[in-house]
């Protein structure tokens, strides 16, 4: 029977505290007093803007995690299904606090921030964590996928700057365009080749055998449904990114007729 023990249980719930709590009441107070253009957003608006904020920290703490764990956890990498995963374990409870957080604030917000693709992302995700967490099953897997949020901040913060009235054509739109377009694709297309040869090469061997049905199917599943997400998001994020550029060229192209007519 699975049995979580009690560190992973403490970190998953004082994760999950942390994260309301920055939701709540840390980032309306920061935001007030380091972006005047927060008092202006209505009610709606600073909901979204809070989760966002919430979302970015939540990136850049396990993000950076799952970078060391990837470099240094000579257990892990060396057996990717029952290597060590006291490390794992600890980064994929930070998560699951944060995912079962902002699953709550979703519901709670429906109207404001509810997304069915966000959902299905989050159950996903904690359905396979589930084996790493009560049965330390699958930790490089497990941790690998945590590459991905990598890519978060660059996504929130594209959202901030619509939001605070930036033109798409502005300087920091389009840097910041540029550079989520090249880290999505870094950390959840251009890996793919790298995860699933670690997949494949495992199918067959006793390690995996001992896993069972269940966790077999976790892993399976919740991959290629997390995948098939990030390949859609790459395909509308790609087609905004064009859109800018065109309209920066565009823009461009007027500016300089302008001045040569002048």
């Amino acid at each position: 029977m699975p049995i979580f023990d009690k560190l992973t249980i403490g970190i998953s719930v004082t994760s999950f505290a942390t994260f309301q709590l920055l939701f709540h009441f840390v980032s309306s107070w920061l935001s007030k007093h380091l972006t005047p253009g927060f008092n202006k957003l209505n009610a709606r608006q600073k909901i979204e803007w809070n989760s966002r904020i919430v979302s970015t920290f939540h990136a850049l703490l396990v993000g950076s995690f799952c970078l060391y764990i990837l470099w240094f956890d000579d257990a892990v990498n060396a057996d990717p299904i029952w290597g060590n995963p006291f490390l794992v374990k600890i980064n994929v409870a930070i998560t699951s606090g944060y995912l079962i957080s902002d699953l709550l604030i979703m519901i709670w917000y429906w109207k404001a921030i509810g997304d069915r693709y966000f959902v299905t992302h989050h159950v996903a995700a904690l359905y396979a964590y589930y084996y790493v967490l009560s049965e330390g099953l699958l930790p490089y897997f497990g941790n690998f996928r945590l590459l991905a949020e990598f890519s978060t901040p660059f996504v929130n913060q594209r959202w901030f700057l619509e939001t605070l009235g930036y033109p798409k054509s502005s300087a920091a739109n389009m840097l910041n365009g540029i550079m989520m377009t090249i880290m999505f694709f870094v950390v959840r297309i251009a890996v793919i080749p790298t995860y699933y040869g670690r997949t494949v090469s495992a199918f067959g061997t006793e390690a995996f055998y001992r896993l069972g049905l269940g966790p077999q199917c976790a892993w399976i599943i919740s991959s290629v449904l997390l995948d098939v997400m990030n390949l859609i998001w790459m395909l509308k994020i790609a087609k905004g990114c064009y859109k800018v550029f065109h309209l920066w060229v565009t823009q461009t192209d007027k500016t300089e007729e302008k001045r040569k007519s002048e």
